[in-house]
C-alpha cells in the first residue's frame, strides 16, 4: 500500500488543502476499483466505512490477495470538511460558488464522440481501452477555474478509467439505498443484496452531472452514438451507495457495510476472501423516475405520521405541517404507492422544503431527478 497527496488549494497567503488517496494492489494487473467517501463532506458515515476498508485492504495487500488495483479516497472533500460556519459543518455546497459538490463534474462523452471517430472497431476490448485512454486525456484537458474544480478534476482523474466506481454517501435520514444505471442493474444487484439495500434506484441520466454518472454514463451514451456495429459494453460499474442517514455513525454499521463492499469485490474477482452466501434481496430495481419527493405546503413544525420503511398507498397521510402561530395544519399525502425510504432531519420547515422520498415502481417524473 502507498498513499499519494494531491494539492487542491495552494495559493500563497491563503488557506491550503490537499487530498489523500490510498493505493493497493498493482496497476494494470487486473481490474481497477475506485472508492471514495463523503464527497458531501458532512455525510460522515462513509468516512467510517472507509476507515474499515482501509484496515482490511492494507491486510489483504500485505497478504498478496488483491488481484488488480484498488484506490481508496477516505475523505473526498477537504474543502467541504473545512467549511464550518458558527459551529455548523456545511459540506454539501461549496460556500464560494453555491454549487453542490456532487454536481457539475465534467461529462466527457460529447468530446469522445469526436475524438473516437474512426478509431473504434469490432473488438470490444480494444474499444474499451481506446475509450479509457481518450477519457483520461479529456479529463486532463479540463482547466479548473477554482479550487473546487481542481478537487473535482482530481477525483475524476483517479476514477475515469476504473472498472468499478463506488461513491459512498448518506442521506439526511434514510434506509440504505443504492443508485446506478439501468445497463448495470444485473451486475450491481448482488451488491444491493449484500448491503441490505431497501431501495435500488436506476437512472440513465439523473441531471446535474453527478460524479457516478461522469464515470459510468459515458459508456452507454457512446454505445448509443456509435451503434450496434461497434461493441461498447458498460465497462464502468459506477454506483452511489447511500449509507442510511447522517446520524448513523456506528462501528457495527460501518464494519457491516465495509464487509459487504469487500464481498462484492470478491465476486468481481478483485479481492481474495472467503465468499459469504448471497442474501435474499430486500428490494428489486426500480426507476429513479418512480421516486416521489414530497414537499411542505406551508411553513411549520413537521410531524411524521409514517416512519422510514413503511409502505404507503396513494392518498395516505405521510406527515403534518403544523403552523405554531396560526394553528393551521396541512397534511402531506403520497400520490402514489411506494416505500418511504428517506426523509429530512429537520423538524421545522419553510414552505416548499423537502419532506421525504417515496420509492415507487412506475415512472412518472422526468428532467432533473436528484435533490439539490
Amino acid at each position: 500500500m502507498h498513499t499519494k497527496t494531491h494539492p487542491i488549494a495552494t495559493e500563497p497567503g491563503l488557506a491550503t488543502c490537499q487530498l489523500t488517496s490510498c493505493h493497493y494492489g498493482s496497476a494494470g494487473s487486473g481490474k481497477k476499483v475506485y472508492i471514495q467517501a463523503s464527497l458531501h463532506a458532512d455525510e460522515v458515515p462513509a468516512m467510517l466505512v472507509a476507515h474499515y476498508l482501509r484496515r482490511e485492504l492494507e491486510r489483504l495487500d500485505l497478504e498478496g490477495r488483491i488481484r488488480g488495483e484498488v484506490i481508496l479516497v477516505p475523505a473526498a472533500n477537504p474543502i467541504g470538511l473545512s467549511q464550518v460556519v458558527h459551529g455548523t459543518p456545511l459540506g454539501r455546497f461549496d460556500l464560494a460558488s453555491g454549487v453542490n459538490f456532487n454536481r457539475a463534474f465534467r461529462h466527457v462523452a460529447g468530446e469522445l464522440k469526436t475524438t473516437l471517430a474512426g478509431r473504434l472497431g469490432p473488438d470490444a476490448a480494444a474499444n474499451v481501452a481506446a475509450i479509457r485512454a481518450q477519457a483520461r486525456a479529456a479529463v486532463d484537458r479540463w482547466e479548473p477555474l477554482d479550487a473546487t474544480q481542481v478537487l473535482k478534476k482530481t477525483l475524476l482523474a483517479l476514477a475515469i478509467d476504473a472498472d468499478i466506481v463506488l461513491d459512498l454517501h448518506c442521506d439526511n435520514e434514510a434506509l440504505l439505498h443504492v443508485y446506478t444505471g439501468p445497463a448495470l442493474a444485473d451486475r450491481v444487484k448482488p451488491l444491493a443484496a449484500l448491503l441490505g439495500a431497501r431501495a435500488y434506484l436506476l437512472s440513465a441520466g439523473s441531471g446535474g452531472e453527478p460524479f457516478d454518472e461522469a464515470c459510468g454514463r459515458l459508456w452507454w451514451e457512446l454505445a448509443a452514438h456509435f451503434g450496434p456495429a461497434i461493441p461498447i459494453p458498460p465497462a464502468c460499474a459506477a454506483v452511489t451507495v447511500e449509507l442510511r442517514g447522517e446520524m448513523d455513525v456506528r462501528y457495527d454499521y460501518a464494519e457491516q457495510d465495509a464487509q459487504a463492499l469487500l464481498q462484492w469485490l470478491a465476486r468481481e474477482g478483485i479481492v481474495d476472501i472467503p465468499p459469504a452466501a448471497l442474501p435474499a434481496p430486500l428490494c428489486e430495481p426500480s426507476p429513479l423516475e418512480a421516486v416521489e419527493p414530497l414537499h411542505a405546503p406551508q411553513s411549520g413544525v413537521l410531524v411524521f405520521l409514517k416512519a422510514l420503511g413503511d409502505e404507503v398507498k396513494a392518498g395516505d397521510a405521510v406527515a403534518d405541517i403544523v403552523n405554531p402561530v396560526t394553528g393551521a395544519t396541512a397534511t402531506v399525502r403520497a400520490s402514489r404507492d411506494g416505500l418511504l425510504f428517506a426523509s429530512t432531519a429537520h423538524r421545522h420547515l419553510l414552505r416548499g422544503m423537502h419532506v421525504c422520498k417515496i420509492a415507487g415502481t412506475t415512472p412518472f417524473r422526468s428532467g432533473s431527478l436528484l435533490s439539490q
